[in-house]
């Protein structure tokens, strides 16, 4: 049998700019690589980011910084209760001197869009990014329009019992490939912040370090990464025992399945190898997983996590 070539995506190019855009963020947050390396898993992935957590913790921080770093257009969109549909996609104005309609893009034409605090805005306006976001189109008057390629939405958002937010529709969460949280720093990393950014804001000295285009073929040579038919059945077996998990009420779907492939699929490129491992599917497990599994009401009830149940759920099934 001939051994497989070596993927271009796994060459010192590669590996060289995952290390400089991780570090372009690592100068702005501090003491959280974990949560770095899954925000460059999922943008290389062609996914979205969820970024949840209370506020003050850097989660607007950290999509600003990821998006400052790599050269291409970001647009922030700040959600709130009376933001508008049209407000994020744009609407079609008539000219009286032409008699024609003219489509004015929205802010969701952008490579990297930030939507900051995402719970803030009500359903309808939220529903306006279901389309963008699984189909890369927006359609205004019956006229489909394309969205720039590479494209990443990176949300932030409050937990769903802080004032004044709206939870988001499963149907919404379950188009964002992964949701992290950042959670409160270690002593050492906040002596740190405190002691190097109380004079000067960091992100303001931050610089590209990555072009848009070869950000392009990065995310093109990331889709050679090798998955076998024994490996993909692993994954359903995942997902399948997520849905007959008796703490589950609502399991992973064909879709988060396809997504934790792509996931795996990247961080298995980031780590130097051209083939997904079954380490590679634990890892990105959580992030792909605990936004989109919904607990039964008795879980709730009696405080159950829902990582807990993740990690019960792969240490319980094998790959046969």
């Amino acid at each position: 049998m001939s051994a497989q070539p070596t993927l271009p995506s796994l060459d010192a190019s590669f590996r060289s700019n995952c290390q400089r855009v991780s570090e372009a963020v690592q100068s702005v947050i501090t003491g959280k690589p974990e949560a770095i390396t899954n925000a460059l898993v999922v943008l290389l992935a062609q996914g979205h980011l969820l970024v949840e957590d209370v506020p003050g913790v850097g989660k607007t921080m950290l999509a600003k910084s990821l998006a400052r770093s790599v050269d291409c257009t970001v647009h922030r969109i700040q959600f709130t209760p009376d933001l508008l549909p049209s407000d994020v996609t744009g609407v079609s104005v008539y000219s009286p001197q032409t008699h024609e309609f003219t489509f004015h893009p929205g802010p969701i034409f952008a490579n990297i869009v930030i939507a900051d605090e995402i719970n803030r805005a009500n359903a309808k306006t939220q529903s306006a990014l279901l389309e963008c976001m699984e189909e890369q189109q927006v359609t205004v008057d019956s006229i489909t329009h394309p969205l720039q390629r590479p494209f990443m939405v990176v949300a932030t958002q409050n937990p769903v019992d802080s004032e004044g937010t709206f939870a988001l529709p499963e149907a919404q969460r379950d188009r964002f490939m992964g949701r992290i949280s950042m959670g409160y720093p270690a002593r050492d990393a906040e002596v740190s912040m405190l002691t190097s950014h109380h004079s000067h804001q960091p992100l303001e000295s931050l610089v590209p370090v990555l072009r848009q285009v070869d950000l392009q073929m990065m995310i093109e040579q990331v889709n050679l990464v090798t998955v076998t038919e024994r490996l993909g059945a692993y994954v359903v077996d995942l997902g399948r025992a997520t849905r007959q998990h008796p703490q589950v009420s609502l399991g992973a779907s064909p879709r988060a399945l396809l997504q934790w492939v792509r996931a795996s699929k990247s961080y298995a490129a980031i780590n130097g190898r051209d083939h997904v491992l079954p380490e590679d599917v634990r890892a990105v497990a959580p992030m792909v997983l605990s936004h989109r599994l919904i607990l039964t009401r008795r879980a709730l009830a009696d405080g159950v996590d829902v990582e807990n149940v993740v990690q019960e759920i792969i240490s319980g099934t094998p790959i046969s």
